[in-house]
Order: structure tokens, then C-alpha cells, then sequence
């Protein structure tokens, strides 16, 4: 039996996929600013992002440090969640901190900032 082919895209949905994929590539170039002093490389390429989210004015992520207990995980998070804001149109940004021992209170002052 052959296979079902995929309906095409609707010129909407082309142009809302386009601009979702121009916003993402953004946020990936301005993650790949944030470098991590202690191995000169951006937090985007040592993997340390993920559930990376943008669109609609925000941007949604998760940041897992290097170590647990990583003595920069605050100021890394922080300059994250400032270079997301730097993004054009961008209003949200949440950023999430797993997998260090302070992540609670990171996660808190996130929040306020």
C-alpha cells in the first residue's frame, strides 16, 4: 500500500514556521555569547541548554551547570536570562536552573529579576 503523503504547509503556517525558525536561530547566537570562563566554550555548545522555547515575545529554557556546584551557575543563568531579553520583540524570559545545589534559590532571584 503506498504511503499517505503529507498535506503541504499552508502559506501561514510557512511564514509562522519561518519566523519560529529565525527566532530560535537568534537565541541560539546570543546563547553562544555566554561563555563559560573556566573552559572558554558557550553554554549553547557544551550542551548545557535545553527545552529551549521562543516565540510569541518569550523565551522559555533550562540551564543545567557544568557541576553542581558550579561557583558561577548564578551569574551565568543571570547573563542568559539578560542576553534573551536583548532578543528583538522578546517581553518574557524564563530561565530554569537544574542539577546544582543552589538551584532553588537561583531559580528564585530568576524570578525577581
Amino acid at each position: 500500500m503506498p504511503a499517505k503523503k503529507k498535506p503541504a504547509a499552508s502559506p501561514k503556517r510557512r511564514v509562522a514556521n519561518s519566523k519560529a525558525k529565525k527566532e530560535t536561530a537568534q537565541a541560539i547566537s546570543q546563547l553562544r555569547c555566554i561563555i563559560d570562563p573556566h573552559t572558554n566554550i558557550s553554554v549553547y555548545d557544551m550542551g548545557l541548554i535545553s527545552e529551549l522555547m521562543v516565540g510569541m515575545g518569550f523565551v522559555s529554557l533550562t540551564f543545567r551547570p557544568t557541576s553542581p556546584f558550579c561557583p558561577l551557575a548564578m551569574q551565568l543563568a543571570m547573563n542568559i536570562k539578560r542576553s534573551m531579553h536583548d532578543l528583538d520583540g522578546v517581553k518574557k524570559v524564563r530561565v530554569t536552573v537544574v542539577g546544582h545545589y543552589q538551584e532553588d534559590n537561583i531559580n528564585q532571584a530568576l524570578q525577581r529579576n
